[in-house]
């Protein structure tokens, strides 16, 4: 399971830069493009964006802060990979997505100044502009999220239930 998820972080985080490449040198030119409109009703714009924050440009600015921040998060993420392997999918999908997404933003902080480059603009509700990698980091926490509080606490009670009759029999 160890090497699929990291074959699956290697992936994403290439599909991310990929995407990052395409928007430096079409999308930086052209500034916007409309994306995802339904008659009058836009949706989606693929904006770019250079961003030297992180969440809603929090901590704009403090690139090595964010780099330090982000890179222990990644080693956490490694870890649980590492550690809890064989103890779920839905958390080693969860910890592949969060440790895909932080690294494709770190490749951004170190290469780029400082700068990640954010490309869709959701228009619908006027929300932050973000980019691939942003989705993986969301995506893998709200999943995290899901597992914490109903598989694992599940996973738990059982096992503690199971080591209670093992002492009731001894």
């Amino acid at each position: 399971m160890l090497i699929f998820s990291l074959i699956a972080t290697a992936i994403l985080v290439g599909i991310d830069q990929l995407i990052k490449l395409w928007a430096v040198g079409v999308l930086q030119e052209k500034g916007t493009i409309p994306f995802l409109h339904i008659g009058n009703f836009e949706i989606l714009d693929l904006t770019y964006l250079e961003n030297n924050g992180a969440v809603f440009g929090s901590f704009a600015g403090m690139r090595w802060f964010l780099v330090a921040i982000v890179s222990i998060m990644l080693i956490i993420c490694l870890w649980g990979l590492i550690h809890y392997r064989n103890s779920s999918k839905l958390l080693n999908v969860s910890l592949t997505l969060i440790l895909a997404g932080g690294i494709g933003n770190l490749i951004d902080r170190l290469f780029r100044d400082g700068l990640v480059v954010d490309y869709i603009e959701v228009k619908l509700f006027h929300f932050a502009i973000f980019n691939f990698a942003d989705c993986c980091v969301v995506i893998g926490i709200v999943l995290f999220i899901f597992y914490v509080l109903f598989v694992d606490s599940k996973y738990t009670s059982k096992k503690e239930e199971s080591e209670g009759k093992q002492k009731e029999n001894a």
